[in-house]
């Protein structure tokens, strides 16, 4: 009798196909109802002719099945492997990762041989850059089929992948942002194209090189995938932030916070935006409060200096209120770093000009109202301010009589003779003969200087910015009397020397 071993049968029936299955039972049904016919009638090692003739045709049909059926099962096996492959590509296409995972692992799992499904669990762990899991599967695929190059090489484009995911965070933290994004777009993103964390360095890699509008277009792509993602949510609500759209970088922290009120960076971002803008909602400039609104601007410029699209409006509002209060020097300091950051703001030109005047920088000030005046021709306002800036260069370009004499503008007739007096004294040639030439024209300037400031009508003329020639006054024929008059006293003759 062909004996077909019954427990080997059953015990791999569960590993076969459902054809393979249905065969394995059949055969072993043959032999079972023979043995048990065998035993019925009591043949256990002695039977009629017949009966075991009977018994060597039904094993022998039931072998001619198998050998027959056998075909089925093998392609039925390849088509069950073929559906699965074909399913796990269509959960890949629509980006449903664990799903095509889960299969995978479910077939490994009945067939710890397929190294197929190992291939293809490795190749979507390095596309979500979970290296060290893809890194194993790589490595049974190679030990069921060493030598496989294709393997090897995706396992080397892993390694790449991995090292320059690293390199990039190394050089996030040194600051070298052109290389880290380098790193990102050419190596990693390449052969881990499904690589969130690498995403979200490249958005962050963005926001610190400032390239806010790429990093909000980043993160939108990855919403469309996840519109819950928190992390996603915080790095386009800091985008928005820093292009001064705090509106829509509010609704993006408040809606993270709506799926995780703990989140520690949402929570941080939301209320330190809020502090922000109740800082700057005081009006205490328009109220005319100049002092108390120097402080809330400085308060405001503190929370963020990295916010320059926020803070390039805080510094020319600080710079407006410093000019408001004369403090020129203060006032240039914060219209230059509105112009560092933007260097056409025609109204931070304008103020730095007005500072420029308080400091007597005539030359700067004419300079920057000039520049705004090109940027803005119709603005009637900047012109009458350019004006007076160009008057008053064109008067710091003559000479100050009253610096001359050391008095100031409003001194009195009086005071001019005194100080005129006391400097002919000082500065006649007669008393300066180791310094003649000096001497001679110091006194020629002092006198000048009291030709005019002497004169009730030529002092007017020059207050009000008329040019007046001295014409070499004190040097006139017959002399020159600084007191007016016709006096004698202070009369002074340059022919053989001078005579005081």
């Amino acid at each position: 009798m062909l004996d077909l071993d019954l427990p080997y049968y059953f015990s791999n029936i569960p590993k076969m196909s459902k054809l393979g299955q249905n065969i394995c039972l059949k055969i072993g049904g043959c032999n079972l109802v023979v043995e048990m016919g065998m035993k019925l009638f009591g043949f256990d090692s002695m039977a009629p002719t017949g009966f075991l003739y009977a018994a060597f045709i039904l094993n022998f049909v039931c072998c001619c099945q198998l050998l027959l059926l056998q075909p089925l099962v093998a392609a039925d096996d390849q088509a069950g492997g073929a559906s699965l492959f074909e399913r796990v590509s269509q959960s890949i296409k629509v980006k449903k990762y664990s799903d095509a995972l889960r299969d995978l692992n479910a077939a490994i799992e009945a067939d710890p041989a397929l190294s197929e499904a190992y291939w293809h669990r490795a190749s979507i762990l390095r596309q979500l850059c979970r290296y060290e899991e893809s890194e194993g599967s790589y490595k049974s695929v190679l030990e069921m089929n060493p030598g496989n190059s294709a393997a090897e090489k995706e396992l080397s484009q892993l390694y790449q992948a991995q090292n320059a995911l690293n390199s990039a965070n190394n050089l996030f933290d040194s600051g070298d942002l052109t290389k880290a994004l380098e790193y990102i777009y050419k190596v990693v993103l390449v052969f881990s194209p499904e690589c969130y964390e690498a995403k979200f360095l490249k958005v962050r890699l963005l926001i610190a090189a400032k390239d806010y509008s790429k990093a909000i277009s980043e993160t939108g792509f990855i919403l469309k995938e996840d519109e819950n993602n928190l992390e996603a949510l915080l790095l386009r609500g800091r985008a928005y932030y820093y292009l001064a759209d705090h509106d829509i970088a509010t609704r993006h922290y408040q809606k993270g916070l709506r799926l995780d009120p703990e989140h520690g960076e949402l929570k941080k971002a939301y209320f330190g935006l809020k502090n922000l803008l109740k800082k700057t909602k005081k009006d205490n400039a328009g109220k005319g409060k100049l002092r108390l609104a120097v402080e809330d601007y400085k308060a405001a410029l503190a929370f963020d200096p990295n916010h320059t699209a926020h803070n390039i409006h805080l510094h020319l509002g600080l710079c407006k209120v410093y000019v408001k209060l004369g403090r020129g020097a203060d006032a240039v300091k914060s219209c230059t770093e509105v112009l560092e950051i933007d260097g056409d703001q025609v109204e931070a030109l304008v103020q730095r000009g007005e500072a420029k005047l308080l400091v007597e920088d005539w030359e700067g000030a004419v300079a920057d109202l000039k520049s705004a005046a090109e940027k803005s021709p119709q603005d009637m306002n900047i012109r009458e301010v350019l004006m007076r800036a160009e008057r008053s260069l064109k008067l710091s370009q003559r000479k100050d009589w009253y610096k001359i004499l050391g008095v100031s503008k409003t001194a009195s007739i009086s005071e001019i003779k005194k100080a005129y007096k006391k400097l002919a004294l000082q500065w006649h040639p007669d008393k300066n003969v180791d310094n003649r030439e000096e001497a001679e024209a110091k006194f020629r300037e002092i006198a000048s200087a009291y030709e005019i400031l002497g004169d009730e009508d030529k002092r007017t003329r020059f207050d009000r910015g008329e040019d007046i020639d001295d014409n070499g006054m004190g040097m006139g024929e017959g002399g020159f009397n600084p007191f007016g008059g016709g006096g004698q006293q202070f009369t002074f003759h340059f022919e053989g020397g001078y005579h005081f």
